[in-house]
């Protein structure tokens, strides 16, 4: 798991081809929340994933408020707790503390919504936002197997019989949809990748 405490790392973390980057006091701030020990999965790895969807968008669609995207994508686990249900609306409020703007605040809380809304709810750059926070659906097997193990390091607190029931719901639940991307620009790139992956991953609960 790359670490993200020193000052080069976090330049390499929060580096996007097309914006600059969050002043040094953020990007330390950043740097502490992502490095925190309990998190397997939403760290600094999982930003610099989300950070290259979003320069591919950018080369291929484009983004009606560049800024507020990336600066979403930077705070949006920075707080973080599996068994927390205000983690989104913590990450919203820390990132309007340090000078973000209430759209990216709003695109935050979207991703507590995750499964639930249709492309019909959202604008654009909302929805291409959820879905490179999900994209990692669609990775290679390597790449996903990794996260569900990360997933599964993050509630090691909760009994392993109740976690794999209730982590195979979920992989079940998201398998029936019949889209698992909002966009067409990401269900034509990844759709039948991440079907793969869910499949195999059921296999294990």
């Amino acid at each position: 798991m790359a670490r993200v405490c020193s000052t080069a790392h976090t330049r390499i973390v929060f580096t996007s081809r097309h914006m600059r980057g969050p002043s040094p006091e953020v990007e330390a701030l950043l740097a502490r929340h992502y490095s925190e020990p309990h998190r397997a999965y939403h760290n600094a790895n999982h930003i610099t994933e989300v950070l290259g969807w979003f320069d591919l968008v950018t080369d291929d669609v484009g983004w009606q408020s560049p800024r507020d995207v990336y600066d979403a994508i930077l705070f949006h686990d920075a707080i973080y707790d599996s068994q927390a249900k205000d983690n989104e609306t913590r990450s919203a409020e820390l990132a309007l503390a340090h000078g973000c703007s209430p759209r990216t605040a709003e695109l935050i809380a979207l991703t507590a919504l995750h499964g639930t809304l249709t492309r019909a709810e959202l604008d654009q750059d909302a929805a291409l936002f959820l879905d490179c926070d999900t994209a990692i659906l669609g990775a290679a097997p390597e790449a996903f197997d990794a996260y569900d193990r990360g997933i599964a390091l993050e509630y090691a607190s909760v009994p392993p019989e109740l976690y794999r029931q209730g982590r195979g719901a979920f992989l079940r639940m998201m398998r029936e949809r019949p889209r698992l991307f909002l966009t067409d620009y990401f269900h034509a790139r990844l759709d039948g990748a991440a079907r793969a992956n869910l499949e195999r991953a059921i296999l294990r609960y």
